[in-house]
């Protein structure tokens, strides 16, 4: 009995190869794929048969070179042999007795003879074969501690899978030719993470000091699972976000005035504040308005517009003097509401005529928050407080957040500033696209995208 090796672009090519230098007769022992189909190079299969040196016919002298005997180094090699010669000895038998019987012509019938392969392997090693594992399970009736066990497998047959799935992830997302930072070393099981940090917009600096504060306390159990590694990144984030609580039941009358660059929707956010605070809450408070915006063209009608269908108090001023007096005049409310005039980061005289505003009564203490925009990337964000820093900010209101998919801006503008968030603006419809502040939301909308809260 020898063992000889063939090769075809297909496992049926090589079958046929083999036949007809040893007969129909051949035993496969092995089948194995050598090389995948590509643009340049067709497949490969490669096939070892075991052929009886009696009954083979001879080959010529002119035919291909075939490899030498198997050399046997242990005795699994001679019990494979002999295996071998064994089953040819039965398959001879079986087609004298059925000279019908069909040669074996399709990969199919090749993987069955390896899987008898395989099932002798087994016995040689000790290990009972998988149809082995089956057939004495149907025959012996489940038991409780076997019903337990079987469970206990599956479960771990399915953490098993999940591990794969994750290692499937991060092979996908390790080809993401990122340059890791010279001071951090980024595990494979945190680049899906780091990935979809890194794209929504988070300040490189920021993220990486993010990173390494994950790594430092994440215990080590915690990395095996993608979802796990996700669920404590989110509340790291969390933490970084400073958001102010809407504490409404103070007693004192409050000002709260509006700053920030034009465009980004001052305005409206008002007018959502003024129905949220008059309107929406346990509480009906009273509120009244003050606008600063004469200078562009329809704010104060607008505003007015409003104000009407609010049925709120409203008053246009000028200069720091009719600032007092409009606010002495609304003692009587809750809150007033300040809107101004948007302002250019660039525009420093603007700036200073708001600086006059804020400090005009030095008997009240005004709330001044600073309107930004989502869309907004974070390089101005931070450009655009540092200018109105002068106006000794108190808190942040971010708008538009309908309007974006990447959220690191913010993340990086707090993680900078240490200014509390109090409130977004979630659409254009008065009053209802405006909520509370909440680290849970913002880094819910990072990591899973914008999601409209009803």
């Amino acid at each position: 009995m020898k063992l000889y090796t063939y090769t075809g672009e297909t496992a049926a090519e090589a079958l046929r190869i083999a036949q007809e230098k040893h007969g129909e007769d051949a035993l496969v022992v092995k089948n194995e794929e050598k090389r995948k189909k590509t643009l340049t190079q067709p497949s490969l299969y490669e096939i070892t048969i075991a052929v009886d040196e009696g009954d083979s016919p001879a080959v010529p002298a002119a035919s291909a070179p075939v490899s030498e005997p198997a050399k046997r180094s242990n005795t699994a090699a001679e019990r494979l042999e002999e295996i071998a010669r064994k089953e040819y000895e039965k398959r001879k038998n079986m087609r004298a007795a059925s000279p019908k019987l069909p040669m074996i012509e399709d990969s199919n019938d090749v993987t069955a003879q390896l899987t008898n392969a395989v099932r002798e392997i087994s016995k040689i090693a000790n290990v009972p074969s998988p149809t082995q594992n089956t057939k004495e399970t149907l025959k012996s009736p489940m038991t409780a501690d076997s019903q337990k066990t079987e469970a206990k497998e599956l479960k771990a047959i399915k953490s098993e899978i999940e591990k794969l799935n994750d290692k499937m992830k991060t092979i996908q997302s390790m080809v993401w030719k990122e340059k890791e930072p010279k001071d951090l070393m980024i595990p494979p099981e945190f680049a899906e993470i780091y990935h979809l940090a890194k794209s929504s917009g988070i300040y490189r600096e920021h993220l990486n000091k993010i990173m390494q504060l994950t790594l430092e306390l994440m215990p080590l159990k915690m990395r095996e699972n993608s979802v796990f590694i996700k669920r404590y990144f989110r509340e790291v984030l969390r933490k970084m976000v400073y958001c102010r609580t809407e504490n409404l039941e103070t007693g004192a009358k409050k000002i709260i005035m509006l700053v920030g660059p034009t465009g980004v929707g001052k305005t409206t956010t008002l007018a959502k504040m003024a129905a949220r605070y008059a309107f929406k809450m346990n509480k009906k408070y009273k509120v009244g308005i003050v606008t600063l915006d004469t200078f562009r063209i329809g704010a104060v009608d607008q505003l007015m517009f409003y104000a009407k269908k609010m049925k709120l108090s409203i008053d246009t001023v000028v200069d720091p003097g009719e600032f007092v007096q409009a606010i002495s005049q609304l003692k009587y409310c809750d809150y007033i509401l300040v809107d101004t005039v948007g302002s250019s980061q660039h525009d420093k005289q603007k700036i200073e005529m708001l600086k006059s505003f804020v400090n005009s009564d030095p008997n009240c203490t005004i709330d001044v928050s600073l309107v930004m925009s989502a869309t907004t990337k974070y390089e101005d964000l931070k450009d655009i407080y540092h200018t109105f820093s002068v106006l000794n900010i108190d808190t942040l209101i971010l708008t538009k957040l309908d309007e974006t998919r990447g959220f690191g801006n913010i993340f990086s503008l707090v993680y900078e500033t240490k200014k509390p968030i109090s409130y977004f603006s979630i659409g254009q419809e008065v009053p209802n696209d405006f909520i509370v502040a909440s680290s849970e939301y913002l880094t819910d909308c990072l990591l899973d995208g914008f999601k409209k809260v009803e």
